[in-house]
């Protein structure tokens, strides 16, 4: 098959610098690419989509952004594999590429084990490859994801493109809003990535071009404690391509299980000569929520959900999985339950809310104040410009439910932490005298902590610590059916759904949510969304030492890494 895009794909020759490298166009060709394999999927042209997915094999623009995901973006581009090889300047990467692209035939190495803390006082275990693999893991994701996201449920919303938690949280208000559904089976799957069955998901990938490479991913074993451990079943928690995986093994479960039982509703038809007619219409008897290895089934009564339990057990050992019995349950929405750090209740009155899980609140609360005192001595400045984020970020999460009362008692907890390390420092002058140098009156609220510092042209600003109750509600938008950014015919609603996230980034209206209006919501660098995930920074055009002003016309909304390249470059 003969590509469009040009001799970007399987050119030879590389820039011989990181900062030559044109991000804009390897974005576009892999974007491209990608669409062109979810069109073929939906026809089900399954030649074109063997070619295409060869293509993107092969393609060196795929080959860079792997490159640049594994070694800028991804948190653990500072942890290397058994192997102990990392790729973190500009060099170092331009040497990883050419390496891979000299390696022939390719041999998996066995992923390095490594330990996490879990929220229960557990660890949990994690395999991280080596970043060669990695980079090759990243590369065969993108050829493969496309055509699955052409398959996928509607209702799945775990580590897929233009989906999120929110999306999962309001399919789950939407079953369980007034007059819905009463009964929640609440189902925890028994360490889903270390059990999932090799042999299925080779049996349902099918005979694609990347297939020998992800049975060697399967099949390469990990090292703990210097010793080599073969693996039979699951796959590495650390591994790039992992959670595709996974979402292959657990789809299926609506369509093959619980769209086959339906319930039944009369509504009348009409009358005629004195007898009245019905009409029986048929709906789901059962509502289904997934997020990546977590799920929820959703039924009027606690006796359909115990009756097709058993069909669910059976479809999960198929893929040599099984339910973690004690952490599966079958609760009713009044006596409310846990789901993605929210807590789901219904009330006397029937409404049903979504509220932030107390717990959750309480470990970050916990880790604000083991910061504060391990920093006892640090600039008032610094500690508003290491909680502001923390805060913000804690906030916007929990900003699309009922989250009010809580972003203000969480609030209150900061506020009281920092008083306490107020009076630490200066626990020999008067408290009075303490609360004036560190507390101000803003918006009738007169205990917000407060620092006088000065901005990079020397003039003299304040900061002020983040209010989280400041921070509005706003309803978050559930996405569409089975939509994909991967869909070449949707462009205008994902587009559309890019401004509608950005006032949750931006108050709109204002100048940085202008100045993302201006760029339409993408990194003029790379060609991307810029919501997509990446740390957004806002560029001078002018530096600011040359005169530059914070204009609308001398700013643009770069991701971080491009940003880091634009500076490199100059």
């Amino acid at each position: 098959m003969k590509d469009r895009i040009g001799n970007e794909i399987g050119a030879e020759v590389l820039p011989e610098k990181w900062t030559d490298l044109k991000w804009k166009t390897a974005t576009k060709v892999v974007r491209n690419l990608r669409r062109r394999i979810y069109r073929a999927t939906q026809r089900k042209e399954w030649n074109k989509v063997r070619s295409l997915t060869k293509l993107m094999l092969k393609s060196k623009s795929n080959l860079l952004l792997a490159v640049r995901r594994v070694t800028q973006l991804n948190q653990g581009k500072k942890t290397a594999g058994v192997d102990n090889q990392l790729a973190l300047s500009p060099q170092m990467r331009i040497q990883l590429i050419n390496e891979i692209l000299k390696l022939s035939p390719w041999k998996a190495k066995p992923a390095k084990r490594i330990y996490i803390p879990k929220s229960n006082g557990k660890k949990r275990p994690l395999g991280i490859p080596t970043v060669k693999d990695r980079v090759m893991q990243a590369v065969v994701k993108n050829a493969l994801e496309p055509s699955w996201e052409a398959r996928f449920e509607a209702n799945s919303y775990g580590f897929r493109p233009g989906r999120s938690c929110h999306d999962a949280m309001e399919q789950v208000h939407a079953r369980l809003r007034k007059g819905g559904d009463e009964w929640i089976l609440d189902a925890d799957i028994k360490g889903a990535f270390d059990h999932i069955s090799h042999e299925y998901i080779l049996n349902a990938i099918g005979e694609i071009p990347s297939k020998e490479l992800i049975k060697q991913w399967l099949k390469a074993g990990y090292v703990d404690a210097n010793k080599f451990n073969p693996t039979e079943t699951g796959t590495p928690q650390g591994g790039i391509i992992s959670p595709l995986l996974a979402n292959i093994a657990l789809d299926g479960l609506e369509g093959e299980v619980l769209s086959n039982h339906q319930k039944v509703k009369q509504s009348k038809s009409k009358e005629y000569k004195g007898k009245t007619y019905y009409t029986n219409r048929y709906y789901p008897k059962f509502g289904y929520i997934r997020y990546a290895d977590d799920f929820l089934v959703t039924a009027e009564t606690k006796e359909d959900l115990e009756a097709v339990l058993p069909e669910i057990k059976e479809w999960l050992k198929k893929r040599g999985l099984e339910l973690n019995e004690e952490k599966t349950s079958i609760v009713n929405k009044r006596d409310g339950f846990n789901f993605l750090g929210f807590t789901i209740r219904s009330y006397s009155d029937g409404t049903t809310l979504c509220k932030p899980q107390k717990e959750k609140m309480i470990t970050k609360l916990r880790e604000i104040r083991g910061w504060l005192k391990r920093h006892k001595t640090v600039k008032p400045e610094e500690v508003i410009n290491h909680l502001n984020p923390i805060i913000r970020g804690w906030a916007n999460y929990y900003r699309h439910c009922s989250s009010k009362e809580i972003l203000a008692t969480f609030n209150h907890r900061i506020v009281q932490m920092l008083w306490q390390w107020c009076k630490r420092r200066h626990h020999r002058k008067h408290l009075k005298w303490v609360k004036n140098k560190y507390f101000t009156v803003l918006r009738n609220d007169h205990w917000t902590f407060f620092a006088d510092t000065k901005d990079r042209t020397g003039k003299r600003k304040r900061l002020y610590l983040l209010d989280a109750s400041d921070i509005p509600i706003l309803r978050h938008t559930k996405i569409e059916g089975i939509n994909s950014p991967d869909d070449p015919t949707q462009v205008d609603y994902w587009n559309k759904r890019q401004t509608k996230l950005g006032s949750s980034v931006w108050a709109k209206g204002s100048k940085l949510y202008k100045v993302a209006q201006f760029q339409q919501w993408r990194c003029p660098e790379c060609g991307d969304y810029l919501l997509n995930g990446e740390k957004i920074h806002t560029h001078h055009l002018t530096k600011v030492t040359d005169g530059g002003t914070d204009d609308i016309d001398n700013l643009i909304h770069l991701h971080q890494i491009c940003h880091q390249k634009v500076h490199g470059t100059k």
